[in-house]
């Protein structure tokens, strides 16, 4: 297996362009990040553009394997090892030093164009004593019609195929559109699982993320067995889905659970401008697409560029220009000096943003521009590394360290 180890980011005042031009930036100055797309007015001081925090950290990475076929998601096995799911449908074991199995068998047929096909994929919390896993995919529904699926298996003792495969969860309706699965999942702290669900890109159905029948455009907090909890805030509602946690959602690919108050936390893309960190709490509307702090991509307001109403959710923070955001994680460890800060993967910047937290508010942001390219999904191991896999037909995946 190939290795390289290469400095992948300088420190922050280079990589966001501070200072590599000569020029001295104003102390509390935000992040260099391009004009807006728009003029519209932040809610509150701090809602968007923070001062820029350096940490002075110097990255390096080291590639452990290649070759993979649009990766989407890292866990980790009990034993060490990583799973990683492949867009095409493909799941992976890869050992630390970079040894990839051949693909797991018994993963269900996934639709696997656009932004669909194999997504998200995480360890039973009682993965010791029943080796389940749960995944999250692009389910074939006919007619060229699909939807964000969730489900469950036993991973053979010698990790070489999936047992007892049984779909949990199906978000209906069904739709025909190639983009916005949403797909990520989470275990809460009760070990129930939280799952995002994009609104399906079609101006027909991102109006639904407003309607609590369906689940197009929400998030959703299910047991074990795919069924709503009793607690669940729309649970007795007539005409209300009784999964749903939260609405008014685009297209959720990154969440995690805050490590001292447990309470959900996601990133999701916004249109032109707009991408979204929310506190995401139960019963909650996040507006979409009512509200919004971007544009349509073909230019033009969002519904006359109103930014806010009441009743709906303001953005802890937002971006304008997007950072085109997949995962998010708090980071718990000690080998970076970032404890509790939030860890971000972007695609379109190639780059992992770090937002320190006062409370609920962002207070700082920091960007390492890789340029190894789209990040997907960022993961931290038990010894504080970082670890990422890059979206693209030869996609990687990579280990993270502070240079010392």
């Amino acid at each position: 297996m190939r290795r390289l180890s290469f400095i992948a980011a300088l420190l922050f005042a280079a990589c966001s362009g501070g200072q590599s031009d000569g020029q001295t930036r104003a102390a509390g100055a935000p992040v260099e990040q391009g004009d807006a797309n728009t003029d519209y007015q932040p809610a509150f001081a701090g809602q968007t553009r923070a001062p820029e925090q350096p940490s002075n950290v110097v990255i390096t990475s080291e590639v452990i394997a290649s070759g993979l076929d649009h990766p989407w998601a890292i866990a980790f096995l009990p034993d060490g090892r990583l799973l990683v799911t492949e867009r095409a449908g493909r799941l992976r074991v890869v050992t630390r030093d970079g040894a990839m199995s051949a693909p797991v068998a018994g993963v269900p047929e996934v639709d696997a164009r656009g932004q669909g096909g194999l997504l998200d994929v995480v360890v039973s919390p009682t993965f010791a004593s029943d080796r389940l896993i749960y995944w999250s995919y692009a389910e074939p529904r006919g007619g060229g019609a699909n939807s964000t699926s969730v489900a469950r298996g036993r991973l053979s003792e010698d990790a070489g195929r999936l047992e007892n495969v049984q779909r949990i969860f199906q978000q209906n309706p069904a739709w025909a559109s190639r983009g916005h699965f949403g797909s990520r999942l989470v275990f809460d702290r009760e070990g129930n699982l939280f799952v995002t669900l994009g609104d399906r890109q079609q101006n027909e159905s991102r109006e639904l993320a407003q309607d609590l029948s369906v689940h197009i455009g929400k998030v959703v907090r299910i047991n074990l067995d795919g069924a709503a909890l009793a607690d669940n805030p729309f649970v007795g509602q007539a005409s209300a889905r009784a999964e749903i946690w939260s609405y008014g959602h685009r297209n959720v690919q990154g969440a995690d659970l805050h490590p001292e108050t447990g309470e959900l936390w996601t990133i999701e893309h916004g249109p032109r401008g707009g991408d979204e960190l929310n506190l995401t709490r139960a019963g909650r509307n996040y507006g979409w697409p009512v509200v919004s702090y971007g544009i349509e991509y073909r230019g033009g307001a969002i519904n006359a560029g109103i930014t806010s109403q009441e009743g709906m959710e303001q953005p802890n923070y937002y971006w304008d220009p997007v950072i085109a955001p997949g995962d998010m994680d708090f980071y718990r460890g000690e080998l970076f000096p970032w404890r509790g800060d939030l860890l971000i993967a972007g695609l379109t910047t190639q780059s992992i943003v770090r937002l320190a937290l006062d409370g609920e508010r962002v207070a700082g942001e920091e960007r390492f521009a890789l340029n190894l390219g789209r990040v997907r999904d960022i993961a931290e191991s038990e010894d504080g590394a970082l670890w990422i896999v890059t979206d693209e037909a030869d996609g990687r995946l990579l280990r993270l360290t502070p240079q010392r």
